[in-house]
């Protein structure tokens, strides 16, 4: 596993914890759906990062 797809991994799942939270918190859909995008972006480039694939 390189660098790069262990740091989008987890930049990822911080972010969907972001999303939790913010709908814990109740804030408006269109800041959770924006944080939720780039939550699963940054998910799957870490996956498609990985060297499983090769």
């Amino acid at each position: 596993m390189s660098g790069s797809a262990t740091a989008f991994i987890v930049l990822g799942l911080f972010l969907l914890g972001g999303v939790v939270s913010f709908v814990k918190q109740g804030l408006p859909k269109g800041v959770i759906v924006l944080l939720g995008l780039g939550a699963s972006m940054a998910l799957v480039a870490g996956i498609m990062r990985l060297e499983v694939w090769n």
